[in-house]
């Protein structure tokens, strides 16, 4: 049979089609009124995605290189930082600051957990200068409390600024990123805003602003300060990626379009299809007889514990093999334990559907046991008839 290949990873994900069009034919130098005008545009319609009324920046670069930036700009060495860590990318976060000389307390939970806000709660000692954390941690499909996690930082004072990696979290989560006082919120390109890798994005807050003015690690490329100074003129401090920047907008047009001409309405329907959509694979692979790995599950994936015996990569390559369908293995110490879907922006009803049937021919080749055929299908389909009878909407290509 003819095959596609598709994309069920949790970044790159899916493709949005006028995205790649708008990416491979605009020629604009970055230098230029054209250029400014759609980078200025860019920076206000990325204000209503995130759902902030801070300063937004868009670098070219991944995810990481905000995470690392959010670190050189916030703190100087020595100072006292709170990592909390679930995850290959909490993991991350402690290697960041201990490469710029912090004195790092963590707070670590097995994979697949969440946090005590208690246990944060202990920890948060006034000389904490910054808290770093995930919204969703990628490696084990978690979704923290960001919520919860901003009051105790909140509470802690002024003086300990929180800074989220919302990679996979933006655009698959509702975020209140202003009511709840988050300094600094970190997305990528590749995620909920269906375009290819090379852009990241934050938003800061003024006190996060402010604690630049005193912090002394080094920093350069990633210097916040000087982008924001480049981005009041319509530039930015150094060379943009000019073609991801017009698929960029074109992907915040369709988001405009999901809200019908309103883009904060379009970012909540883009999260509320994307959970939809994890709920549909939550009940099927359940249906199923498989286990959820994350305790407390997000909207941007599902991680499924693999049968016992089994192998996850014999999973993921049965899945490529059979039907060009590409799902990640689990990350670190994970690996070969479980197998994640994901279902972030360009993803959609008929693609639950399409992962849910190939999902029951791969565990009837992986595993040697009899599937019945459908059982993952008339779960989810359950799912969605009982969200479109709660008025539930999911996006229209």
């Amino acid at each position: 049979m003819l095959r596609k290949n598709r994309l069920f990873t949790p970044g790159p994900t899916p493709l949005l089609p006028a995205a790649q069009t708008a990416m491979a034919s605009f020629t604009a130098h970055h230098r230029t009124a054209d250029f400014r005008a759609l980078f200025q545009r860019v920076l206000v319609d990325m204000k209503e995605f995130i759902g902030t009324q801070n300063d937004v920046l868009v670098l070219a670069c991944s995810g990481t290189g905000v995470m690392e930036a959010s670190v050189s700009n916030l703190t100087s060495p020595g100072d006292k930082v709170l990592v909390l860590t679930a995850g290959k990318f909490g993991e991350r976060w402690t290697g960041l600051a201990k490469a710029f000389g912090c004195n790092v307390d963590v707070l670590s939970v097995p994979y697949g957990q969440t946090f005590s806000l208690n246990d944060i709660r202990a920890k948060l000692t006034p000389d904490v200068r910054v808290v770093f954390v995930q919204a969703t941690e990628s490696s084990t499909g978690a979704r923290h409390d960001i919520a919860g996690i901003a009051k105790i930082v909140r509470s802690n004072g002024d003086d300990t600024l929180l800074v989220v990696d919302a990679i996979t979290g933006l655009g698959t989560t509702h975020l209140d990123v202003d009511g709840w006082g988050v300094d600094v919120i970190i997305g990528g390109s590749q995620k909920a805003l269906m375009m290819p890798p090379g852009l990241a994005y934050c938003a800061v807050s003024d006190r996060a602003w402010r604690r630049m003015e005193s912090t002394t690690s080094p920093r350069f490329y990633f210097d916040l300060r000087k982008e924001r100074k480049s981005a009041a003129k319509g530039e930015s401090a150094y060379t943009p990626a000019t073609s991801l920047f017009a698929a960029l907008g074109a992907s915040l047009d369709f988001i405009r379009g999901i809200g019908k001409g309103d883009l904060a309405k379009g970012r909540e329907g883009l999260v509320d299809n994307a959970e939809m959509c994890a709920a549909m694979t939550r009940a099927g692979v359940q249906a199923l007889g498989l286990k959820l790995f994350a305790d407390s599950p997000a909207a941007a994936l599902t991680a499924v514990c693999s049968p016992d015996g089994i192998d996850s990569g014999k999973i993921v390559k049965e899945f490529r093999e059979s039907f060009d369908a590409v799902v990640a293995n689990g990350q670190g110490e994970m690996k070969g334990q479980l197998f994640r879907i994901a279902h972030i922006g360009y993803y959609d009803y008929l693609d639950t559907i399409g992962i849910l049937g190939a999902l029951e021919h791969v565990l009837a080749r992986t595993s040697g046991t009899d599937v019945e055929y459908g059982t993952a299908l008339r779960a989810a389909q359950g799912v969605y008839a009982r969200g479109l009878s709660n008025k539930q909407q999911l996006i229209g290509a």
